[in-house]
């Protein structure tokens, strides 16, 4: 009932922040007033439904534009999800990583990536998030000191399949004019679509720029999961079920876990706890504890 209930958050997610509707009939992006405002998840700005914009493509387009250098707004925002939500944001309200299930067919044949491997592919998308998106757009600038979003322009699967693909359907003049880039993204779209049938949220897991930011803050953040040893009798029955592969037992906090929930609901034994973590301190049958996270006073 619960794993039902985040596909629920998740489409209502999906739905709000693609709400301008009248852009699909239309092929136009939507400009309002929302458009300043940053969305959690991954969900492109061009995509003719979306009211709000996407925090990496905000970050490329302050980083790149001089005038303006440093925005406290889209750092802060950033910032703010990564400490109170962390991945939850993946697991719960980004658009692509629900497109990504969608597509994950649970009858198809899967692809089981060797261990050494997916731990080296693991690490590409820190090197996504600090070449592309933040390094390139400060440094490889034009002679007029802008830079384009390289990540957005170059890589972004999302925004091939919600933006370029819809704009490219209603604008005659753009698909007069499709070359090599949209060619490009594409090919990179039909990978992340295929890869996406065989093997669990393959984007999130290897390449996601934003999953990578929150990740660097499971292990301190606000939203934290634990297990009671006192409870675990170690049948590792929550890894079995964690689909991103992480080692729930060794290290539940872990920047690889989305907080689907599905090692929660796994565990009968009720070892596995979560929520935010505002005080350091707990009072627990009367005696008081701190958390292995916490320094004692």
């Amino acid at each position: 009932m619960k794993i039902k209930k985040r596909s629920f958050i998740q489409v209502m997610v999906m739905a709000f922040t693609n709400a301008y509707a009248v852009g699909f009939t239309k092929g136009k992006i939507y400009t309002g007033n929302t458009k300043l405002l940053c969305v959690p998840g991954l969900n492109c700005y061009s995509c003719p439904g979306a009211i709000g914009s996407c925090p990496i493509g905000a970050l490329q387009a302050v980083l790149g534009a001089r005038n303006y250098g440093f925005s406290y707004y889209v750092i802060g925002i950033m910032l703010f999800f990564g400490v109170f939500l962390g991945r939850l944001v993946c697991g719960f309200l980004c658009p692509f990583g629900w497109i990504q299930e969608v597509l994950f067919f649970p009858k198809t044949p899967k692809l089981s990536v060797p261990k050494k491997l997916d731990h080296a592919l693991r690490y590409v998308k820190y090197g996504m998030l600090f070449v592309p998106v933040i390094l390139l757009p400060m440094f490889a600038t034009n002679s007029f000191g802008i830079a384009p979003p390289y990540f957005c322009q170059w890589i972004c699967p999302a925004g091939t399949l919600e933006g370029g693909i819809p704009l490219l359907i209603w604008q005659e003049s753009l698909r007069n004019r499709i070359g090599f880039l949209f060619y490009w993204k594409f090919a990179i779209l039909l990978c992340v679509v295929f890869f996406s049938i065989v093997i669990y949220r393959p984007f999130c897991k290897y390449l996601c720029p934003l999953g990578a930011f929150y990740g660097m803050f499971h292990k301190y953040g606000f939203y934290r999961m634990d297990i009671d040893k006192n409870r675990c009798v170690g049948c590792k029955e929550c890894e079995k079920s964690c689909k991103m592969g992480v080692e729930v037992t060794k290290n539940i906090n872990s920047p690889e876990c989305i907080r689907c929930g599905d090692c929660f609901h796994t565990c009968r034994y009720g070892a596995i706890k979560k929520g935010w973590e505002f005080s350091c301190q707990k009072v627990q049958n009367n005696t008081t504890v701190y958390p292995k996270y916490c320094k004692k006073p």
